[in-house]
């Protein structure tokens, strides 16, 4: 919603000084450790927050805090999280949602749902920093920086993306930019009367703002999909707003353009590295219909973890199949090395090490967890000590050169190294910089997580795909 809002301001020609205001006055973080574009396009990850501050940290007002609908709870889960992948040339753009409920491998707290990501680690490390004395409000940016940091490594360790840049919309925000092009035309399959969300709709066609507009997209409860249907709904409604921006009404009205550069303004967060108006004049042609929204596919909608927390069990291997499919890259990226057969081996009678050289806290521990849960040994976890590695890498005894292929293959290790400095039957794992959980071998069960009946539950066929080139809005649950 940012990218579009700010290409309608420069496709239509308004003064620089505007311009160079919406630029200054952009809410903006560093220190992300994000990418860079390299493998042919730009991956943007879009947070939809239920902060109760706008993009400053400014706390909003009892009028803006009552309109929203939003109850009292304070917390700061990512119920929205949308990948989006834009060729470096601008031509298109890919839209893929991730449902707040999947359970992944988050750094520092190990599995969990992806939502908690980063308002659980952003309260860990806030109270770590109190109670080691730093003042409040240093504390409180110091661990929003960290909560941002996990869910972007979660969402590119799921996906096997590299996240380039960032951008963050609370729930203020989203009924500015909706109120700011005069409301997005929605269409349901039916009537609509859920009171936790404050969703009350007539079936058909309908225009909606403001807080109706909130309710819309927070709907979970009485869906027939649950939150895949309420994934769909932000999908059609980001869809239709895409259209609104695009459409000539909106580009030649001064007004309206005026009022979407302060709703920015005051309400989107992005990375401090990206040009976000450089990159919004890479869009001035792009085509409704090449704007496309897609959901990773998810293995058991009704999963359940092994203290019973309802979860929606996602494969990582899976998903990172489907994302390189669905991006024009069907195979995983060519490796310069030649994959071995993987060795037949007893697993528990291997110890693994892990040690992180990758610069992302808690990874070791994570990819510790995954081996044990296969069979393996966990041995020693912690940073790395030695050298700094440039690929990950497995180093074993010459005599357990079949244990390194093996747990090579099974953590996505990029090569195998000797050092007969280790012990007999154990092996060490160095993960190195933009290390991701790996498709190599076999697809690996789910630690942890067994369906809620007697089998898991793939998800309900969706609606037809989604793209923003539609005549008007696709009615949906």
């Amino acid at each position: 919603m940012a990218l579009f809002s700010a290409g309608a301001l420069l496709v239509t020609g308004v003064a620089w000084q505007s311009i160079d205001s919406l630029r200054s006055n952009l809410a903006t973080v560093s220190n992300l450790g994000l990418g860079n574009g390299a493998d042919g396009a730009v991956d943007i990850l879009l947070v939809g927050t239920d902060s109760r501050t706008d993009a400053h940290g400014n706390a909003l007002s009892q009028g803006e805090l009552d309109s929203l609908r939003a109850g009292d709870e304070v917390a700061n889960n990512t119920d929205t999280i949308i990948l989006i992948r834009v060729p470096n040339d601008g031509s298109s753009a890919s839209a893929i949602s991730i449902p707040r409920d999947s359970y992944v491998a988050v750094p520092g707290i190990g599995d969990s749902k992806i939502n908690a990501a980063y308002g659980a680690t952003k309260e860990e490390k806030r109270l770590e920093l109190v109670e080691s004395g730093v003042p409040d409000a240093e504390a409180d940016s110091e661990s929003t920086l960290a909560g941002r940091k996990a869910l972007i490594d979660s969402v590119a360790g799921l996906t096997g993306v590299t996240v380039d840049h960032y951008a963050e919309v609370g729930l203020l925000g989203f009924v500015l930019l909706t109120d700011a092009v005069g409301g997005v035309d929605v269409c349901l399959n039916a009537p609509v009367d859920e009171p936790l969300s404050g969703a009350r709709f007539a079936a058909g066609q309908q225009t909606l703002s403001g807080a109706d507009a909130l309710s819309f997209v927070r709907q979970r409860h009485d869906l027939p999909r649950g939150d895949l249907d309420r994934i769909v709904r932000q999908q059609v409604f980001m869809a239709s707003l895409v259209r609104k921006v695009l459409s000539a009404r909106t580009l030649s009205n001064p007004g309206t353009l005026g009022q979407l550069g302060s709703a920015v303004q005051r309400s989107v967060t992005i990375d401090d590295d990206w040009d976000v108006l450089d990159f919004a004049t890479k869009l001035q042609d792009v085509a409704g219909g090449a704007v496309t929204f897609d959901t990773i596919p998810v293995a058991d909608i009704n999963g359940v973890t092994d203290y019973g927390e309802s979860i929606v069990a996602v494969n990582p291997v899976e998903v990172q199949a489907w994302v390189r499919g669905l991006i024009g890259d069907a195979a995983p990226p060519e490796s310069t090395t030649t994959t071995p057969s993987i060795p037949d081996i007893d697993a528990s009678s291997v110890t693994v090490d892990v040690a992180n050289d990758s610069g992302v806290d808690g990874l070791a521990s994570s990819v510790s967890d995954t081996l044990s849960s296969e069979g393996f040994v966990a041995g020693q976890v912690g940073n790395n000590e030695g050298d700094s590695v440039t690929e990950t890498t497995v180093y074993a005894g010459s005599s357990d050169g079949d244990a390194a292929t093996a747990v090579a293959a099974r953590v996505g290790a990029d090569t195998t190294a000797t050092d007969d400095s280790l012990p007999a039957g154990t092996v060490r794992v160095v993960l190195a910089s933009g290390y991701t959980p790996s498709s190599s071998g076999e697809p690996s069960a789910l630690p942890g997580v067994s369906p809620a009946g007697d089998t898991a539950t793939p998800a309900p066929a969706a609606a037809n795909p989604i793209d923003a080139g539609a005549a008007g809005p696709q009615c949906v649950n």
